[in-house]
């Protein structure tokens, strides 16, 4: 319950304590071996050349911990995974970012990172799909792909020789992220997952869980295949409109149904209580939180109401303890 701000009556405070001692059982049941405070000693079974990793210190011939998390072993190395920490970018990782300035051959995006990431024109696919290289007319036209304040999905490709953190967008699924809402969420609460884009069918939307923190719910936009329009007719080429293009007669045919709406904004909505309660975002807790709210026939707006995050709170504890029970 720490750092929550929540208005509570004292029915409703007591309700949630009580599934917070559930909670926080049930986690300390599973994690008693394995969770440390600073100054622990980590239990290492007297082997021998064991590497010394991050958030551990040897003292007085003792592996002991200088953070508070969870011990994890890869192979020798044996390190402090922190609970809470902030984002730090690995290879591969799938994350939104926001334009902040165009510069030359390059855009420089805000990823909830301790410095500025680099988007080179190099390293994305141009609006008409054909691999070539980059002229001086693509440069004065990067503008109107990506411009200030655009939401934009990328990977991250690494770090270079200058320092820079950069990322690429060789893919169709990656670029701007438009009819839709961005949310920050501590990134601790994403998980590194073999997927991170969602369609959720049933409601006509789109979900990125960034591991930066920043998660997209919009609407669904369908994902072109590159290699398959080679091979058409140029004719129905031209019939495709690209995803960065934007005019007064796309006006029509980019309006949001009330319907997708209401489900984006309940999806985020989810996302905002799982958020401030702590909980990990996952795609299969986000769609429960859904159906929990439209079963309960909530409108948008009372989602965020007090009652409904205590409601939420004792359903991740009736969860958590089920396996318990099986047992």
């Amino acid at each position: 319950m720490r750092g929550l701000q929540l208005s509570l009556d004292k029915g409703q405070k007591l309700r949630f304590e009580r599934a917070f001692e559930v909670l926080e059982s049930l986690s300390s049941k599973s994690n008693s071996d394995a969770s440390v405070i600073v100054a622990d000693d980590i239990s290492v079974n007297n082997e021998d050349a064991i590497l010394k990793g991050h958030g551990t210190a040897e003292m007085n011939d003792r592996l002991v911990a200088t953070l508070c998390g969870v011990v994890e072993r890869v192979n020798k190395l044996v390190y402090v995974r922190p609970l809470r920490a902030r984002y730090k970018p690995e290879i591969g990782d799938i994350i939104i970012g926001r334009v902040i300035e165009v510069a030359p051959k390059r855009w420089k995006l805000e990823i909830n990172f301790s410095q500025d990431a680099v988007l080179m024109l190099s390293s994305m696919n141009l609006p008409d799909g054909i691999q070539r290289r980059r002229t001086a007319v693509d440069e004065l036209n990067m503008r109107s792909i990506f411009e200030e304040n655009d939401v934009i999905c990328a990977e991250v490709r690494g770090f270079q020789h200058d320092g820079c953190l950069h990322l690429q967008a060789r893919s169709q699924k990656y670029g701007k992220l438009k009819r839709g809402q961005l949310l920050t969420i501590p990134p601790y609460l994403v998980k590194r997952r073999k997927q991170h884009f969602h369609h959720l069918d049933q409601y006509g939307i789109d979900l990125i869980l960034g591991c930066n923190g920043f998660v997209w719910v919009g609407e669904h936009v369908e994902v072109r295949d590159d290699m398959i329009e080679d091979l058409s007719d140029k004719s129905e080429q031209q019939k495709v409109k690209s995803w960065n293009t934007m005019g007064d007669e796309e006006v029509q045919e980019e309006y949001t149904p009330p319907d997708t709406r209401q489900n984006i904004c309940r999806s985020a909505n989810a996302i905002r209580v799982l958020s401030t309660l702590g909980f990990t975002i996952t795609v299969e807790i986000i769609t429960e939180i859904v159906e929990l709210s439209k079963s309960m026939d909530l409108d948008v707006h009372e989602m965020l109401g007090a009652e409904f995050y205590v409601i939420v709170a004792e359903k991740e504890a009736e969860r958590r303890s089920l396996p318990t029970k099986r047992r």
